[in-house]
């Protein structure tokens, strides 16, 4: 069902699982349809029902449309016909030009469709009138353009049918004389079910009306996407629905013909399924076409057609006779998908029930269905190489594993689902029968008697899996008994040996026998496992060894293992895949055993164990968990009544942990992990086994589990796989028990517990722990009455010497004395004075061997093998060897004689069990008598081998007093074993081995330990880059006293020594340019993205924007040179300089940088660009500042106190000034300072560099220079929250380098002289009148902080505190003023006037140049003097505080001044203003009361306040060219900036991409095939469009240089993922909208809902500002300006 985006939005679907996805095809959206969905889905406009009582549309206007329009499609149609060229000469070029020129006509029809129902209605009748096509499609007499396109038409139909014109001829003659034997090779014939009436699909076409060819056309072209459009578009006219579905089924078989041939066959599938999705999905439709058009008899026809011309000869078993063919997984057929399409629709209809049953009650389409099975019955067989490692690895298995599922399983799973009730009884009896009936023609075909051909195997049974899942629901659900759906015996051996075969194979694939067939044959087994395969392959195959488990023999080639003797040889196996084999053998056993899937358990059970067992390897994201759970026998879409939904089960078994976002930069996901109580009851290591891929994920699970119950103090050792109970089985499956009581499998466990107890080679302790498993399962499924069970042809394969029956219980206490063992000569065993003590099998293991390959663990035997089996027994000291082909195993000289020895063993299970824990223990006593007495169950569930001994000893206790009583004899006597008096060297070796590997496993152990305990050290001092630390030696910004040099680390060279002029060391940093300032905008709210046409981003209210705008107004009247200083650039495009706080030796990075260089390998960074990694923390870098020699003695100057007056500090500062700069002498040092600038110059763009109206003049760089000082100072501010009382030493003080940028640019600024006549200073202390033709920029509209960094780098270093001081405190009252003149702006006239007068009673005080009063007065005095400053009002009539922007000059001087430390007491905001005052000198240390401070009690004036108040104003009110709109808006200086801010982005994803995904381009005006948005400034961009690139530079990267100076943040619209552009490189970030399980869904494939995940946006915001992304994201990589 598909609705439409419309319709959905106006649809209520809360609690439904949907998909939301872009539909490429069109279609017709299923809301109003109640066929298909309830009504109560039906949207708002649906439910009104507006289309039932509409009123006709009057005939006249119709009229025209009825006129024009058949002869407009005849010309459509006409058109087509004459493209059409025979299929030799066709190509493809030919049908796009036809199409290309068809277009407009197409697009006018699809037009009409839109115009609603009555417009459809016309065109239904004219494409379904017969009358108007016979009058019009022949053409007229005369009209011979028409005849020959009528002729081409009559060409192209020739061959639509199943059957072509020739193929008939031929055909009659091939059916006479060709032998059905020689046939395989050409086609065969297909035998069509005696009920396809329909005669089209085997004839060719015939068309009555337009639809009908216009259909054959859209075949024929390959459905041109806009014919397909057209034709859906049409589907809301009921009649069309009808007719068209019936055209499509009569030109099914075409349809699969033009599919074969085509060279776009994906293309054309996708279009033919959005066609049939809609037609055949509607139950009433399709049970209509069945019962009217054959329409299952024509699919199962068309499909089994389709793979006929695909067949080979099968090779499986006999190659010669062979007469089985099967699908040739090579063909294009397969290795394309291309019979998907077909193969969908048939799933499709076969989810009707009414469909399903008419498909269940055909017999004879059964058999046609069977035989389709059949051809996949064997495919892709694997023979085992032997010699050679196989030349070509073909990766067949993909389409023959593709093909397994979609066209066997899927079906068998559509009818499966109606099979459920005992109604359908019939049903199953009759698909199994089939089953049967097919498997034993290919059992004669394959020429199959009882014995599988050694080394070859096919993982594709299909037969075998749809026998073992109707036999399973059989029982399950419909009541029937097991015994009446099995074959006889010797069906049924035959029918498991198969299954049996893959699951041996799988075992030596793993145990690297199949090595030499490449990795494909691990590719086949690991698919045969995986999570979509898994229930339609090994859990029937499994299910079908179960089910027929009494009559087992296995095929695990381990039999020559399995002797008592301590040496043996093995014909089969190499010994190094003994211990591998033996293991698959256990627990594949008790896999066996123990799996209940199919044996009783209930759906909600199955899906519990398997997502509990998926939990267990790893923790899971949700919709990895959906992926991972086999859909069936529980469907995760849609709730099955009466069962738990997926969700329930999930939030049963696991809890959630939210998405979480690393320190490294990696983003987590949100995953589900299991609860505490299921690692404790529920976590079922069998199950873990039987789904893992891969062999590591078990190992994952069971680290994950020792990890709990080290957690919990449960357990601290190495736990064991912990024993789970089973559900109990269904009556029906008793027969498995047996199994776990044959005596042959007690003589394998006694074996298998002596060997290990003997310490013989190959045993592990996964062997050991399999054997518990079993016996364990043997204790808790008893078998009933035995007795009367056993039918009186069994006959065990042993003597009763060994066991006297078949039960477990009494088996386990009973003692075995004597065994015969056949052993070479050289065994130990052999010299008559060796104890009996050298380990373990019994001699019935010769007697069982009937080949070489084949350990029968038989119960019941068919009686056919009986004289081979007698004969075995009676040659009792013989073992009958294999006739191997194999010719690996060459034993040096020739093998040893065999000869047959007495073993004395005199041992139980239960004595061995014994033995065997207190071996494990290292203790002699570790069983105590009275352990039994209070057996506590509880405590046994989870350990390790000892704890497992013990509750099994406690288990056979509870069961059997007799057993009680032996464990206590045992218990009582029991001494260790005796050692051998002469160790076999052998022996000796083995144990050396052992414990030398043990003690190179504790040095390794301890090795690992010690480092990741340093590497962690490393991690907290180096790498943290977030958390805030004390500040390291070599940040300068501490303000102790050091009295010798400042030392440096070279982290290359590790020497530590002094910056010299000839060595100097520098630090690390990395240069961005950066316009983060530029887009702080006065709101502190961010602004929104626009989601709708109204809703617009006014860019002109940020930082940027208005300095730009007040530096063009200045340059518009004042001289540039002076324009020059009183501004800052660097809002946009500044250079931000931040460092990892590493130094190295210049010379030393040259030299690693020329290694970089020569290294082959490079990662994503141009060495070229400078550009490299530090070389201790990996963080990205690109120059190195260096550092000022210097000793901390000079500080000393800085804490001098000074009773100087201000007048002469004013003097001394105004001499510093003039002094001139010394160019330094050329040294090392002053190179690399040069080179640093020129570092800092190319990392940002020209334009942000050249803002002189002469470009290149030294004001120029002056400016840059002192900018690039306020741009660090102001990010420094950002980044400690806007404040510096709260900030503290933060994160940004680890990353500052201000210190060595400052010397580094004073540096350079001392080389700029300003001239005195135009030195502000001057302006700003003394009184001076000057008249000039383009006058300087007046005091009172210049900046500044501009100005006092100005002031500080242009001064002779180092400078002396009361200089600074004195600096400040001039600064301050032309900030002081500037705070006046701005506040008198706002003000009414009125409130000027009061003020005017208030303050002019203040001016005669006392303190009138410190009275805020007296001087707004003054200052709204001399303003007044030219009438046009105040002629603009401003609405604002408030008293503003004088606060703010006397605290915002105080931030950025202290952040530049070095004493960070004194703020970190500070707590309040209105304290600030106070600490900052203190601190910077304008008031004393006394402490202040709290909001006694004043702003106008820190002015101090050189000399009198008003008269330079009165020269600032003149400079302002003697303007004359100025508007007083200009000189107003140059008089209010910026407000506070808020901090920058990403766009707000709305909650719910899909409102961005709706507007976003079809909105066009403002640069080119089409929809952009990858639109992109920008999160700065909102900017609607196309990705990798070449529509708008500009000189070979797409449009993301032009953006990003324009908006963010070469830092870009994108969000993709089709992907909902981020992507970061940074100069020449980018990097995807992530996404940050997450649907309802804390997951991304990149590319938006899953088409969940998604929402904005806040944490996440603010982790991107945050680095954006910090300048971070390049140390968070890891990978990088270049985008060659095309993005």
């Amino acid at each position: 069902m598909s609705l439409c985006a419309e319709c959905f939005n106006n649809g209520d679907h809360t609690g439904h699982d949907f998909n939301m996805f872009r539909s490429q095809a069109g279609g017709a959206c299923d809301c109003g349809d109640s066929n298909v969905m309830r009504d109560s889905g039906f949207c708002r406009r649906h439910r009104l029902r507006t289309g039932e009582n509409v009123p006709s549309i009057p005939r006249d206007l119709l009229l025209m449309s009825e006129m024009v329009l058949p002869r407009f499609i005849l010309c459509i149609i006409q058109y087509l016909r004459d493209g059409y060229i025979e299929p030799d000469t066709s190509a493809e070029r030919d049908l796009q030009k036809v199409l290309q020129q068809l277009e407009p006509q197409i697009t006018f029809l699809e037009e009409l469709t839109k115009m609603g129902g009555a417009m459809r209605t016309v065109l239904t009748k004219i494409l379904t009138n017969q009358q108007t096509y016979k009058e019009l499609s022949m053409g007229q007499e005369e009209n011979l353009y028409a005849k020959k396109n009528y002729d081409k038409y009559l060409s192209a139909l020739k061959n639509s049918g199943l059957v072509s014109v020739e193929e008939k001829i031929q055909g009659a003659a091939a059916d006479d004389d060709q032998d059905g034997g020689q046939f395989v090779g050409q086609r065969k014939r297909v035998k069509l079910s005696s009920s396809t009436k329909d005669p089209y699909i085997i004839d060719s076409l015939k068309h009555k009306c337009f639809l009908e060819e216009l259909l054959f056309w859209t075949i024929k072209f390959e459905f041109p996407q806009k014919m397909v459009t057209f034709l859906l578009n049409m589907l809301p006219d009921q009649d069309y629905k009808i007719t068209f579905t019936k055209t499509f089924v009569q030109h099914y078989a075409f349809i699969m013909k033009t599919l074969m041939k085509s060279h776009e066959s994906d293309t054309m599938s996708n279009r033919i399924v959005h066609i049939s999705v809609q037609l055949f999905s509607n139950e009433e439709l399709a049970r209509h076409m069945t019962e009217e058009c054959q329409l299952l008899d024509i699919m199962v026809t068309v499909l089994l057609y389709m793979m006929e011309s695909c067949l080979i000869k099968s090779e499986l078993q006999d190659e010669e006779n062979n007469r089985h063919v099967v699908v040739n997984c090579s063909e294009a057929l397969l290795k394309n998908n291309t019979y998907w399409p077909l193969v969908s629709d048939f799933i499709n209809i076969l989810s009707h029930q009414s469909v399903a049953k008419k498909f269940l009650e055909d017999h004879s389409l059964l058999v046609l269905w069977m035989s389709f099975v059949s051809f996949f019955q064997g495919m892709n067989l694997n023979k085992r190489e032997l010699n050679e490692h196989v030349e070509f690895e073909s990766q067949t298995y993909y389409a023959a594993f593709a093909a397994e599922l979609e066209a066997c399983a899927q079906p068998m799973w559509g009818l499966l689902t109606h099979c459920k009730v005992k109604e359908t009884q019939e049903y199953t009896k009759t698909v199994v029968r089939y089953c049967l009936e097919t498997l034993q023609i290919w059992f004669d075909a394959i020429g199959f008697i009882d014995e599988p051909a050694p080394n070859q195997v096919t993982f594709h049974l299909p037969l075998h899996r749809y026998y073992a899942m109707f036999l399973s629901r059989a029982v399950k659900c419909q009541g029937l008994d097991l015994d009446s759906l099995l074959p006889d015996q010797e069906m049924l051996m035959k029918i498991m040996v198969h299954p049996l075969q893959i699951q041996a194979c799988l075992s030596e694939i793993h145990s690297n026998m199949w090595v030499r067939n490449g990795l494909q044959i691990k590719g086949q087994a690991m698919t045969y496992v995986q999570s979509h395969f898994c229930n339609s392959m090994i859990d029937p195959d499994i299910f079908l060894l179960q089910a027929g488990s009494r009559l087992l023999h296995f095929k695990f080639k381990v039999v020559d293992l399995l002797t008592m003797a301590s040496q043996h040889q093995n014909a089969v196996l190499d010994s190094e895949q003994e211990r591998p084999m033996l293991e698959g053998a256990l627990t594949f056993l008790v896999i066996l055993t123990s799996l209940r899937i199919h044996l009783g358990m209930t759906d909600d059970e199955i899906l519990r164990s398997e997502m509990v067992s998926q939990l267990c390897m790893n923790d899971r994201t949700h919709s990895a968990l959906l992926d991972l759970i086999p859909e069936n026998p529980n469907p995760k879409s849609g709730i099955v009544p009466g069962s738990c939904s997926f969700e329930d089960v999930l939030s049963a078994v696991s809890d959630f942990k939210a998405p979480v976002f690393e320190p490294g930069g990696s983003m987590q996901q949100g995953m589900y992990t299991p609860k505490a109580e299921v690692w404790e009851k529920e976590f079922d290591p069998i199950m873990v086994v039987l789904r893992t891929v891969y062999r590591r994920d078990v190992q994952s699970a069971m680290d994950r589990y020792s990890a709990f119950l080290k957690q919990y103090g449960i357990h601290t050792g190495n736990p064991w796989p912990p024993y789970k109970e089973r559900t109990p089985l269904h009556p029906s499956y008793k027969g498995l028990i047996r199994l776990l009581h044959c005596k042959t499998l007690h003589i394998v466990i006694f074996t298998l517990l002596y060997k290990i107890w003997m310490d013989h080679q190959n045993m592990s302790e996964h062997v050991l722990c399999m054997v518990l498993y079993l016996i364990e399962l043997g204790l808790d499924n008893q078998v009933q009455d035995c007795k009367e069970d056993e039918e009186p042809c069994i006959e065990e394969h042993c003597h009763d010497s060994w066991f006297p029956g078949t039960n477990l219980l009494s088996n386990l206490h009973h003692v075995i004395n004597f065994v015969r063992v056949r052993v070479p000569e050289t065994a130990p065993e052999v010299k008559k004075e060796t104890p009996p003590s050298t380990s373990a099998e019994a001699s019935s293991y010769g007697q069982n061997l009937r080949e070489a390959q084949v350990f029968s663990l038989v119960a019941e035997r068919r009686r056919k093998f009986q004289e081979i089996i007698n004969r075995n027994n009676t040659e009792a000291s013989q073992v009958v060897r294999p006739k191997s082909s194999s010719t690996r195993w060459v034993s040096p000289g020739t093998p040893p004689q065999l000869v047959t020895e007495i073993l004395e063993i005199r041992e139980s299970m239960l004595s061995l069990l014994v033995k065997l824990h207190q071996k494990m223990s290292s203790k002699q006593n570790s069983l105590s008598a009275s352990w039994l007495e209070d057996p506590d169950t509880s405590r046994h569930a989870h350990g390790d081998g000892i704890t497992a001994i013990e509750r099994i000893l406690a288990k056979a206790a509870t069961r059997s007093c007799q057993i009680k009583r032996s464990i206590q004899d045992i218990c009582g006597k029991v001494c260790p074993p005796v050692p051998p008096k002469k160790n076999s060297p052998s022996d000796k070796k083995t144990m050396d081995k052992e414990e030398r590997r043990q003690r190179a496993r504790e040095r390794q152990q301890k090795l690992l330990a010690e480092f990741a305990s340093r590497q962690k050290s490393f991690m907290e001092t180096a790498m943290d880059v977030e958390s805030p630390e004390p500040e390291a030696a070599m940040d300068l910004g501490s303000a102790e006293v050091m009295e010798s040099e400042v030392l440096y680390d070279c982290v290359i060279c590790g020497q530590s020594g002094p910056s010299t002029e000839d060595r100097p060391t520098g630090l690390v940093v990395l240069l961005q340019a950066s316009s983060v300032l530029g887009h702080r905008c006065k709101n502190k709210q961010p602004k929104q993205l626009p989601t709708s046409d109204e809703e617009h981003i006014y860019l002109a209210d940020t930082c940027g924007v208005a300095h730009d705008v007040r530096l063009s107004l200045m340059q518009q009247f004042f001289k540039d040179s002076s324009c020059l200083q009183s501004v800052s650039i660097g809002w946009d495009g500044g250079v931000y300089v931040q460092t990892c706080g590493h130094t190295l030796h210049i010379d030393c990075h040259k030299s690693y940088m020329e290694s970089l260089r020569n290294d082959q390998v490079l990662q994503g960074f141009s060495v070229d660009k400078g550009e490299f990694t530090c070389p201790l923390c990996r963080q990205f870098a690109n120059s190195v500042l260096p550092c000022r020699p210097g000793r901390g003695t000079e500080t000393s100057g800085w804490h001098t106190p000074t009773n100087k007056a201000t007048r002469v500090l004013v003097k001394e500062v105004e001499d510093l000034q003039e002094k001139l700069g010394l160019f330094p002498t050329e040294s090392n040092l002053s190179k690399e300072m040069e080179l640093v600038i020129k570092d800092i110059k190319n990392t940002t763009q020209k334009k942000y560099m050249d803002y002189g109206k002469n470009p290149g003049s030294p004001d120029n760089d002056f400016l840059f220079m002192y900018s690039l000082a306020r741009t660090n100072l102001e990010l420094e501010l950002v980044h400690r929250g806007g404040n510096l009382c709260s900030g503290g030493a933060s994160a940004a003080a680890k990353r500052s380098c201000l210190n060595q940028l400052f010397h580094v640019l004073a540096m350079h600024m001392r080389l700029y002289s300003i001239d005195s006549a135009y030195n502000p200073w001057t302006k700003l202390t003394q009184i001076a009148r000057q008249k000039e033709e383009r006058p300087e920029v007046p005091m009172l509209f210049r900046d500044v902080p501009s100005l006092l960094i100005i002031f500080v780098l242009t001064m002779p270093q180092p400078l002396r505190k009361e200089h600074f001081t004195c600096v400040i405190k001039m600064l301050y009252n032309l900030q002081f003023t500037q705070a006046l003149a701005a506040l008198s702006t706002k003000l009414s006239p009125e409130e000027r006037q009061a003020w005017v007068t208030s303050g002019a009673l203040k001016k005669n005080t006392l303190n009138a140049e410190k009275s805020s009063n007296a001087l707004l007065s003054h200052v709204i005095n001399e303003l007044s003097k030219d009438k046009s400053v105040y002629k603009v009002t401003s609405e604002e009539t408030t008293m503003v505080s004088l606060y703010d922007d006397c605290v915002k000059l105080f931030d950025e001087i202290c952040s530049w001044s070095s004493v960070h430390h004194l703020f970190s007491c500070c707590s309040q905001e209105e304290e600030e203003f106070s600490s900052l005052a203190v601190c910077l000198g304008l008031l004393s240390a006394a402490p202040q009361p709290p909001g006694a401070v004043h702003s106008a009690s820190c002015l101090e004036w050189p000399f009198n306040a008003f008269d330079l108040v009165t020269q600032w104003c003149d400079e302002v009110t003697g303007l004359s060219q100025m508007q007083p709109e200009q000189s107003l808006s140059l008089l209010v200086q910026d407000p506070q900036w808020a901090p920058p801010r990403l766009l707000q982005l709305p909650d719910n994803y899909s409102i961005i991409f709706q507007y976003y995904h079809r909105k066009a381009c403002t640069a080119c005006k089409k929809v952009p095939k990858d639109p992109a948005l920008c999160l700065v400034c909102g900017a609607f961009v196309c990705l990798k469009g070449g529509c708008c690139k500009q000189q070979g530079t797409c449009e993301c990267v032009l953006h990003s240089q324009h908006c963010g100076a070469a830092t870009g943040i994108f969000l993709l619209i089709n992907a909902s993922v981020i992507i970061i552009i940074r100069g020449h490189r980018f990097c995807l970030w992530g996404s940050v909208y997450l649907d309802a399980h804390g997951e991304e869904d990149r590319d938006l494939r899953r088409g969940k809902p998604l929402f904005l995940c806040e944490e996440r946006y603010r982790v991107l915001e945050q680095q954006w500002v910090s300048h971070t992304f390049d140390h968070i994201n890891k990978r990088w990589g270049p985008h060659y300006n095309g993005l």
